[in-house]
């Protein structure tokens, strides 16, 4: 029985670990259920990791270009602390707990599929890397409270298959806010930012219009390109920071800000300025090759999913990553970032003159890679329910989340506490600090509360899906209804004053749906009935 923990790491290690070809072979066996010719379902399932390999290489340009930013903060600001990356703490865990974690990983792929079989949860959990990190968040969380092997995997195991099919269901009803249909769900552990964002955007941004309708002047116009307003904010944003790092720490040591990662020191002041202009032009460049990488992958994903319905999960609907959602409202990504690392900064400041002295909290530092994907995500939450404001205030509350949450986890982590690093997204915030305090009650009464949690969570995820998601509630509907009045009160005063011919109805402000972006499936046919 030796070889099956190598095959263990290997399944989890090399390919559902790998979400490219986690997403390929189940668009492949979408399109085999959908009985589509052989070249079909290659050409099918290729081009749907490709998608999801776009989308990676863009993440990856994305971390590079902001790695020097993120420098530059913190010797500019003289803040220190602990910086929460995900893949970092998980790399750390790994080399203690690997082969728990893979059993752990596959057992819970294996209770989701089952609850989205048997529950009214249909929803398929296709983000891989963050099954992984949350499979060793688990792990961490239990092993060192001295329970057997067996108890990890299966206890760690339960949880993490209500999880992968419970938060996509509290998200839905935003998450088809954004894109107009029942056809992708949100599949990423920074769901708690992205509901409040959509909260936030519910209760602020009644009259606020969408981040999309920003109204530009002639000259200016070529700011309504995504890529060149995104990438002429990034070069800003860099020029600013690196000038101001510069006065700081001087030349000597700012030069050296771009020689990580096989790059060049600055030769000069005028060489380090353009280093700091080329960062931020292939920022933009990274938020391009994202977006294509979405489109490229709902073209191919999204349709063989029906196959997949109509035999193993009747209603299956694709969980995916927080991308998925950027080419929907790409100005309100932006904004996001932006407002989601502000939220950052402010928390710092709250942790350094409360949290840390007060309760011991560490000090978490706000990574730029954590808030401009989840923040990016929860501008696009925000957007939905609230236009511009609630894209900004719903993106600063995921940035106090991902701030004050991490901070939390740090106390329950034990010796991985101590790391310098931690994870960044706020499920692995709340949940982890949840079960890692049961965890440390020990006895039966851990055992016993983990599991409780557990179903707690289910039966609440079941209970929103069938009197919230089911029933059709739209979170942004009264922002609407109230936009649609305010446009036909302007209509009837211009007609009435006389100054216009009587003609159409005024168009209403902000937008009833987000347009979906081009290439977007439209959700399938409702199967026949009688």
């Amino acid at each position: 029985m030796d070889w099956l923990i190598p095959l263990a790491t290997f399944l989890v290690n090399e390919i559902l670990s790998q979400p490219a070809y986690l997403v390929g072979l189940i668009t492949a066996a979408g399109l085999i259920a959908l009985k589509k010719t052989a070249g079909q379902v290659v050409g099918g399932a290729i081009k749907a990791t490709l998608g999801f390999l776009l989308i990676g290489a863009g993440a990856g340009l994305v971390v590079s270009s902001l790695g020097p930013l993120g420098g530059m903060i913190q010797g500019a600001t003289g803040a220190h602390g602990v910086i929460p990356t995900n893949e970092a703490i998980v790399g750390i865990a790994q080399a203690r707990f690997g082969a728990r974690v893979a059993w752990l990983m596959i057992l819970g792929f294996a209770v989701a599929l089952m609850l989205a079989r048997f529950t009214p949860l249909r929803y398929v959990f296709l983000t891989g890397h963050h099954m992984l990190f949350m499979a060793t968040l688990l792990t961490m969380v239990l092993a060192p409270s001295g329970r057997s092997s067996v108890s990890v995997v299966v206890v760690g195991g339960l949880l993490l298959g209500i999880l992968l099919v419970a938060m996509p269901a509290f998200a839905h009803p935003w998450t088809k806010r954004i894109t107009g249909n029942n056809s992708i769900a949100i599949g990423h552990f920074g769901t708690a930012g992205y509901v409040v964002a959509g909260v936030a955007g519910q209760l602020v941004g009644k009259r606020s219009r969408s981040t999309e309708d920003m109204k530009l002047p002639e000259g200016l116009r070529f700011l309504r390109d995504s890529m060149v307003a995104t990438a002429l904010s990034m070069v800003l944003i860099y020029v600013i920071m690196s000038l101001a790092y510069l006065a700081r720490v001087g030349r000597a040591t700012a030069f050296k800000s771009f020689a990580a990662g096989g790059g060049s020191a600055a030769g000069d002041l005028g060489n380090y300025v353009m280093q700091s202009v080329m960062q931020g032009l292939q920022f933009g460049i990274a938020v391009a090759v994202i977006l294509f990488g979405v489109r490229t992958i709902l073209g191919e994903l999204v349709p063989a999913f029906q196959g997949i319905a109509g035999k193993l999960v009747p209603g299956a609907v694709p969980s995916l990553d927080a991308p998925i959602v950027f080419p929907y409202a790409q100005n309100a990504v932006l904004i996001g970032f932006l407002a989601s690392f502000a939220g950052g900064l402010v928390s710092l400041a709250l942790l350094a003159w409360v949290g840390h002295p007060a309760l011991g909290l560490a000090l978490v530092l706000p990574g730029l890679v954590p808030h401009f994907f989840t923040g990016g995500a929860a501008g696009v939450y925000g957007n939905a329910t609230g236009g511009r404001r609630g894209a900004a205030v719903g993106a600063f509350l995921n940035g106090v989340l991902i701030t004050f949450l991490p901070a939390l986890l740090l106390k329950v982590l034990g010796a991985f506490g101590k790391e310098n690093t931690t994870f960044g997204d706020a499920d692995f915030g709340w949940f982890g600090t949840l079960i890692g305090t049961a965890a440390k009650a020990g006895g039966t009464a851990g055992i016993l509360v983990m599991p409780a949690l557990g179903a707690v969570l289910l039966g609440a995820a079941i209970l929103f899906q069938k009197r919230v998601v089911d029933t059709g509630w739209d979170p942004g509907a009264r922002r609407d209804a109230f936009l649609a009045g305010a446009a036909s009160a302007a209509s009837a005063a211009t007609l009435s004053s006389g100054t216009a011919a009587a003609s159409a109805p005024a168009p209403v402000p902000g937008h009833a749906k987000i347009a979906p972006p081009a290439g977007a499936p439209a959700p399938p046919p409702p199967p026949a009935t009688g």
